[in-house]
């Protein structure tokens, strides 16, 4: 029932900013029903790479080590829309970018650090691909 779409994908000039969407559909999103949330990246159909990730509850957000002031995820709370962005782009940013999203809850110990694992995440969306020219 739950659904991640993605929106903003597709070919980006060397230079420009990159966009992409994530709705959440399907799922009460709320204080008392929270979602962590990520992007990743598909370098191949069998590989994952963690960008950043989100806690819905208080917008905290994690990013990998590499992608770490290269991109900026937020969470749009009244449109249940995650974003990425990327000011700058290069060629080497092209990949497949994919959305994933799941229960969870913060309580006593921030976790987030933890869902840089693609496993623990139960939702995906289908990924939507960036192609960047020169």
């Amino acid at each position: 029932q739950v659904q991640l779409v993605e929106s903003g994908g597709g070919s980006v000039p060397a230079g420009g900013t990159l966009r992409l969407s994530c709705e959440v559909r399907g799922f009460p999103l709320g204080p008392g029903n929270t979602l962590c949330m990520g992007w990743f990246r598909n370098d191949t159909p069998k590989a994952r790479e963690a960008v950043a990730v989100l806690y819905s509850g208080d917008q905290r957000s994690h990013y990998a080590d590499s992608m770490r002031g290269r991109f900026t995820i937020s969470l749009d709370v009244a449109r249940k829309t995650l974003l990425l962005q990327k000011d700058n782009l290069k060629p080497e940013d092209t990949s497949r970018y994919t959305c994933a999203a799941t229960p969870c809850s913060m309580g006593d110990l921030d976790v987030l650090p933890m869902m840089l694992d693609p496993s623990l995440f139960n939702y995906w969306g289908q990924g939507t691909q960036v192609t960047v020219s020169s």
